[in-house]
């Protein structure tokens, strides 16, 4: 079994920053790709960021030069810091995986549960 357990988000000011975190864990044999997804009521799950294991990195064009996408290897965790937040990044954002499991040959996708990330005066 292989979980993606998120942390951070919250209620935020606009301008303000948050930081959110995402770790896997259990059977893994490899961690691909990792990135963050978002979805606002009424809208579309929607691609944020997300970033290989050799580092490269895209971005949604909404986010880019505020959002820092970030990962560490030996510890299969990334991250993502939000800065100059405005009210349409408000969703909740869910933390994404393709992972490898032990005793597998290919990648499989798997999702966190999600956490809530309001920009709000």
């Amino acid at each position: 079994q292989v979980q993606l357990v998120e942390s951070g988000g919250g209620l935020v000011q606009p301008g303000g920053s948050l930081r959110l975190s995402c770790a896997a864990s259990g059977s893994i044999y490899r961690v691909n790709f990792m990135g963050w997804y978002r979805q606002a009521p009424g809208k579309q799950r929607e691609l944020v960021a997300r970033i290989t294991s050799g580092g490269s990195t895209n971005y949604a064009d909404s986010v880019k030069g505020r959002f820092t996408i970030s990962r560490d290897n030996a510890k299969n965790t990334v991250t993502l810091q939000m800065n100059s937040l405005k009210p349409e990044d408000s969703a909740v954002y869910y933390c994404n995986g393709n992972i490898t499991p032990r005793n597998t040959e290919w990648g499989v996708k798997y999702w966190g549960k999600g956490t809530q990330v309001t920009v709000s005066s």
